[in-house]
Formats: structure tokens, C-alpha cells, sequence
């Protein structure tokens, strides 16, 4: 293709008339060189495989076992490449959270820029917001790029019962997210907060699943491992659909930190994936579930140590 794309030129430049007197064919061999190479680099950029996408716009977890450390870990062992855009920086450990430091709105809002404009995005897991300003800039974000796929984990109050929400952010965050969100995944203490009533039994689930619902939310995952008993019954609503109820032995572990992280994540691991959610929540259950199991026998720290993230890694998918 070069030789001839060039000719003319080459002609001009052993032409005893000298250059200039064939304005024509300079212009035509450089509009057809763009051409060329802007079909070459459309055509790269539709056949180019790439990774399955996921980000997480969360808080830190210095100890490693919540927050994006935890959803980094899910995204890979899942096969997922992952992505942060940190909302706020904690110190704590497997004890409980000694400090909070918020990231600046501006900080947070260039962070999702700069991931969603370079790399893109095929999924979002949203999980500590701390401040109606940075849900503000979330919701914007997911408006303004369209990005589609997102779970909501409304963190609201750490396994060690820590509260990471002011109480004037939880309205903010229902009436600007639960409308954006795919499925919103609260745990009976987050979902006691946001329904301003407890969520004291597994007979409460269903009411307060469809209570959820009717605060704007598409779609419901109610996460019923703080209930007490063998079983563990988590609950997915969505609507003019059956309630679908997702049971399983519960498993005897010291290592509970992250759960509600890790769901949630492994959730938007596989929307990012194609799956349907109902499919992605069965599966992320089962990916936790066995997350538990290989993580319960070992200590980390002395209180509420982490799963086992790794206990099964896929290899990095592409497309």
C-alpha cells in the first residue's frame, strides 16, 4: 500500500519543473494517507481484544480484607481487571476503624474521570460514600458517561459496627443512586438504617425487600447473614418479579470482614461478565461462600480477620 500511496510525490521530487506545480496530487496522497490512517486505527480499535472492566469507587481498608482492597482481590480472582477511584482513606484493622480521612469530591471526580476516559468501564461497584458531596459527584459521573451495571453497596456501618455514613448522606445517596443503581446491596443493618425500622427475623425479609424497592431501587440483593441460626438466607427483589430466595448452610468462621465488599464486588465481576443478574448473584454467592470456607481456618489479626479471595483464581478474560 505505501509504494503507490507515494508515487506522486516521488514524481514532484525529480520533475525538472520542481515541486509546487501539482498542488492536486499533494493534497489528494495526504487525504488519502489520513484516510488510511484513521480507517487503520478504527479498524484496531474494534477488533483489539481487551480486558473485562470493572471499577470500584470505594473507601480503603488499611487492613486489607474490606473496602477496594477487597473488591481488587474479588475483580481478580474472578478474571476481571480492576480499577479504583478511592472516596476515602481509613485507618483500621481486623479490630475496628480507628480513623476516617475523606479524598476531596474534586480528587474523586478526576480519579472516575481519568479511568472511565482512558481505560472504559464495563462495570461499577460503588461502596463507602461519606459525605452527600462525594455521592453527588458519583451520581454525576454515572450520568454524565453512562455507565451501565452498577452496584450499590451502601456501606454504611463496618463488621466491627463502626459507622462510615453521616445520617445526611443516607438521604442523598437513596434519592440520587438507588434510581442509577442495577441492584442495591444492603446488609439488615443497612437496610434497618435506611428503612428507619430493624429487620429483626427472616419472616422481615420480604417486607423489607419490597419497602427497599418502593425507595427507588431497580433491584434489591437484602443480605441476611447478621440474622441468627444454621441457615443463611439473602433475598433478591426486583420488580414485578417473584422474591427469589437464596439459602445456604451457614459456615462457622472467625474471618467475617469484607463479606458484604466482596458480594457485592463479585456481583458487578460478573454483570461485567454478560450475565444476567440473577445469574450474577447465585454465582457471586457461590464465589463467596467458597471464599469463607478456604479462609476459615486461618487467623489474620486478632478479631474479625478476612476470607480467602484467592482460593480459586480464573485467568484474566478477555474479549
Amino acid at each position: 500500500m505505501a509504494a503507490p500511496l507515494f508515487r506522486p510525490w516521488r514524481r514532484l521530487q525529480h520533475s525538472p519543473q520542481g515541486p509546487g506545480l501539482d498542488l492536486g496530487q499533494i493534497v489528494g496522497t495526504l487525504l488519502a494517507a489520513a484516510i488510511i490512517f484513521t480507517m487503520t486505527r478504527l479498524y484496531d480499535s474494534l477488533t483489539a481484544r481487551r480486558y473485562v472492566r470493572v471499577l470500584s469507587i470505594a473507601g480503603s481498608d488499611s487492613g486489607g480484607g474490606a473496602g477496594i482492597q477487597a473488591d481488587l482481590k474479588t475483580f481478580s480472582a474472578l478474571g476481571c481487571y480492576g480499577m479504583t477511584a478511592v472516596t476515602a482513606i481509613t485507618a483500621q484493622n481486623t479490630c475496628g476503624v480507628r480513623a476516617i480521612h475523606g479524598v476531596p469530591p474534586d480528587v474523586l471526580r478526576a480519579q472516575i474521570a481519568a479511568v472511565v476516559e482512558d481505560i472504559g468501564v464495563d462495570a461499577v461497584k460503588i461502596g463507602m460514600l461519606h459525605s452527600p458531596e462525594v455521592v453527588a459527584v458519583v451520581a454525576q459521573a454515572i450520568r454524565e458517561y453512562r455507565l451501565a451495571q452498577v452496584v450499590l453497596d451502601p456501606v454504611m456501618v463496618a463488621t466491627s459496627g463502626d459507622r462510615l455514613m453521616a445520617e445526611e448522606t443516607v438521604a442523598v445517596l437513596v434519592r440520587e443512586l438507588f434510581p442509577l443503581a442495577t441492584v442495591v446491596t444492603p446488609n439488615l443493618d443497612e437496610a434497618a438504617l435506611l428503612l428507619g425500622r430493624p429487620v429483626a427475623d427472616a419472616d422481615a425479609l420480604d417486607a423489607a425487600a419490597q419497602a427497599l424497592l418502593a425507595l427507588g431501587a431497580r433491584a434489591v440483593l437484602l443480605k441476611g447473614g447478621h440474622l441468627p441460626g444454621d441457615w443463611v438466607v439473602d433475598l433478591l427483589a426486583q420488580p414485578g418479579a417473584p422474591l427469589q430466595r437464596l439459602e445456604s448452610a451457614r459456615i462457622a468462621t472467625p474471618n467475617g470482614h469484607g463479606t458484604g465488599c466482596t458480594l457485592s464486588s463479585a456481583v458487578a465481576a460478573y454483570l461485567a461478565q454478560g450475565l444476567p443478574l440473577a445469574q450474577a448473584v447465585a454465582q457471586a454467592r457461590a464465589y463467596i461462600l467458597g471464599a469463607i470456607a478456604a479462609g476459615a481456618g486461618v487467623r489474620t489479626g486478632s478479631g474479625q480477620g478476612p476470607l480467602n479471595h484467592g482460593f480459586a483464581p480464573l485467568a484474566q478474560l478477555q474479549r
